[in-house]
């Protein structure tokens, strides 16, 4: 069994499951909408910042959780962004259960958790 033949295999896989072509369709769609492709990419953003913070061990202020909240409220308004975040969601849950699999056989799970 070759390794790199069953790495090319899984991907093959996740390509093919329902979970990447929902957020491969939807992502389509938001690239055709200049605006709500911007404010997701904003969103985004301010989510890393703070789970940056988060990880670095600073307090988040109240007014930066409020702006990440209301963002997201205003993005969940709008069908194609809820469905957008929803999809994106499933993805990368489905991501993170494979790299649990590969890490508990590896021995690297301890690394990634």
């Amino acid at each position: 069994m070759n390794v790199y033949d069953q790495a090319h295999g899984l991907a093959q896989a996740i390509k093919a499951s329902e979970e990447f072509k929902q957020y491969d369709e939807i992502k389509k769609k938001i690239k055709e909408n200049p605006e709500l492709d911007k404010m997701i990419k904003d969103f985004q953003s301010k989510q890393i910042e703070l789970q940056a913070k988060q990880m670095m061990g600073e307090e988040l202020t109240p007014e930066t959780m409020s702006a990440v909240q209301e963002l997201y409220g205003i993005l969940l308004k709008d069908p194609i962004a809820a469905q957008y975040i929803q999809t994106e969601m499933r993805f990368s849950l489905m991501m993170k259960d494979v790299y649990e699999i590969i890490g508990e056989v590896t021995g690297m799970g301890d690394m990634l958790g």
